[in-house]
């Protein structure tokens, strides 16, 4: 398995190495300090199974590295390592399509399991994510999906089928995951999965699981 780490500090691309060498028993790295680099590195070296990035990295004004690699190497999980924990920019870094948001305050185990998700086809969301942030001075927070508050649907609008395609999704499972753990084909899942959005007002699976979390669904399976 090869692991890009984009960082511009030297000790954390060490200190990484370090712990994610426990990830799989065959794991090899190569590092980027500079946006620069990691398009060069996607460029010349199709093999990278995951890429780790940092939020903030020289060459790179935002979130423009993240939307770059995205747009250009759509089947390339990408997660967001970030010393921010701003609700805010995780969804951002989401919607954009990034698999995952890790925290560099996050442990060792909490890394390990996120990748591990990532790479078995699903998404992390940190549990940050679901607290609400302070906006700007002067300006309001709109929602960021969906109807008003007083107007969103409850779990009732789900079929049974649907809330248990919806409980996989907030578990961050692939649509091969969810079909096979309900002995369903993969155009079953993707046709639960299309109703689920539209009954949710949302656009994709990231935002149908927090909404979901945030309207804290009951999305148990029947027992």
């Amino acid at each position: 398995m090869l692991l890009l780490l984009a960082d511009d500090h030297a000790l954390v691309r060490e200190g990484l190495k370090h712990t994610l060498a426990d990830l799989t028993a065959s794991v090899e790295f190569v590092e980027a300090a500079t946006a620069g680099e990691v398009a060069d590195i996607l460029g010349r070296n199709q093999a990278v199974d995951l890429a780790l990035l940092d939020l903030v990295m020289p060459g790179s004004d935002g979130f423009s590295l993240l939307t770059r690699v995205c747009n250009s190497y759509p089947d390339l999980p990408v997660v967001i390592l970030s010393g921010s924990a701003d609700p805010l920019k995780m969804r951002k870094a989401l919607d954009i399509g990034a698999a995952g948001f890790i925290c560099k305050s996050a442990t060792a185990e909490v890394m390990l399991s996120a990748l591990r998700l990532v790479l078995a086809g699903g998404i992390y969301l940190p549990p940050d994510m679901l607290k609400t942030p302070s906006a700007p001075e002067g300006l309001n927070r709109a929602p960021m999906t969906g109807p008003d508050a007083s107007q969103r649907p409850s779990s009732a609008a789900l079929t049974t089928r649907q809330r248990e395609v919806l409980e996989r999704l907030v578990e961050g499972k692939s649509n091969k995951q969810i079909a096979r753990e309900l002995e369903l084909s993969d155009n079953t899942v993707k046709i639960h999965v299309a109703a689920i959005l539209r009954t949710l007002g949302v656009d994709n699976r990231t935002q149908a699981a927090i909404a979901a979390r945030e309207r804290r669904f009951d999305i148990n399976r029947d027992r």
